[in-house]
């Protein structure tokens, strides 16, 4: 393993701040994310799930918010339901420097809490 992030979101706060900025989802979370969240009443908690993801996998590689775009780390789902990161651009630059192959990401939310846990392997 190279490198472990883990990351929590409250999920009230984050419905808050999507709705005071219209385009933070947009900036946040590709398309297909958004998509997916919208298929629920409350997109909230999946994309403050997909949120926490991201900020995990900027840690377990190593660095802070600003080192890479969020759209550069995307939460893709399994035919199963398992959560797997493509990651691109200037993400997947630096997951090549640190001798990143492959990540194993696991998420989960309540109705208020969002968490992830990502490993760089």
């Amino acid at each position: 393993m190279i490198g472990l992030g883990i990351d929590a979101v409250e999920v009230d706060r984050f419905r808050r701040m999507l709705g005071r900025r219209p385009g933070l989802a947009a900036r946040l979370f590709t398309d297909a994310e958004r998509a997916y969240g919208a298929r629920f009443s409350d997109p909230a908690p999946r994309l403050a799930a997909r949120f926490a993801a991201k900020e995990a996998a900027m840690k377990a590689l190593g660095v802070g918010l600003g080192a890479f775009p969020f759209h550069d780390v995307e939460v893709v789902r399994a035919s199963s339901g398992a959560p797997s990161l493509r990651v691109s651009g200037a993400a997947a630059t630096l997951a090549g420097e640190r001798g990143v192959t492959s990540f194993l990401v696991s998420i989960t939310h309540t109705d208020s809490t969002a968490e992830a846990v990502v490993a760089a392997l």
